[in-house]
């Protein structure tokens, strides 16, 4: 039995992947709320993300019965996709089994947007799963992460700052909700979640 009370017998059914870069110079910025999310979560199934593999930091545990491999991409966010891929076709996981949590600039610190499928909308790391797995439709957790301060800002600068203290504290209420949304996605309840968690 894992912590979380299921048995983890069975295959790797479903690839939760959080983005983010690498290293410490990257910790807390913008860019990494996906690995906080998949931190969150982890904790809450009892998993440990700690194995390198795939290109990854990777670990297992149990959501709403269904063994799962977590994992934070150690490509760099550009590079995404070479992680998520190696993990998919090892595991012969369908698209629509991947569950992926990522930073989004179009909305304010600490609010969530689940989607079922959908483009990139200017996000290279998603970007970049989209195009090696040559598919959109797999489900998605956005987190906000704030607009550039003025339209001139460099974009990059922006993604790799930190939060201010508010901003912290709305991000840390929205990666607590994430464990919840994993599991009513993964139990195939992905309105459900969309109608509660939505902003």
């Amino acid at each position: 039995m894992l912590p979380g009370g299921n048995s983890a017998a069975g295959p790797i059914r479903w690839i939760l992947a959080g983005l983010g870069n690498p290293g410490r110079e990257y910790e807390n910025t913008r860019h990494n709320a996906g690995f906080h999310a998949l931190d969150a979560v982890a904790a809450d199934c009892g998993a440990n993300i700690r194995r390198l593999k795939f290109k990854a930091l990777v670990g297992e545990g149990v959501i709403a019965g269904q063994r799962c491999l977590l994992m934070k991409p150690d490509t760099f966010m550009n590079l995404s996709g070479q992680a998520v891929r190696e993990a998919m076709a090892f595991y012969k996981i369908p698209i629509e089994r991947l569950l992926v949590f990522f930073d989004d600039i179009s909305l304010p610190p600490g609010k969530l947007r689940i989607r079922r499928k959908g483009s990139d909308g200017g996000h290279n790391g998603i970007k970049n799963i989209i195009y090696l797995t040559g598919a959109d439709s797999f489900p998605r957790v956005k987190l906000g992460v704030g607009a550039k301060p003025h339209p001139d800002y460099n974009l990059a600068d922006w993604v790799l700052s930190r939060f201010s203290r508010e901003e912290q504290a709305a991000m840390e209420d929205a990666w607590k909700l994430c464990p919840e949304i994993a599991r009513l996605i993964l139990s195939g309840k992905t309105d459900a979640a969309m109608n509660r968690f939505n902003s």
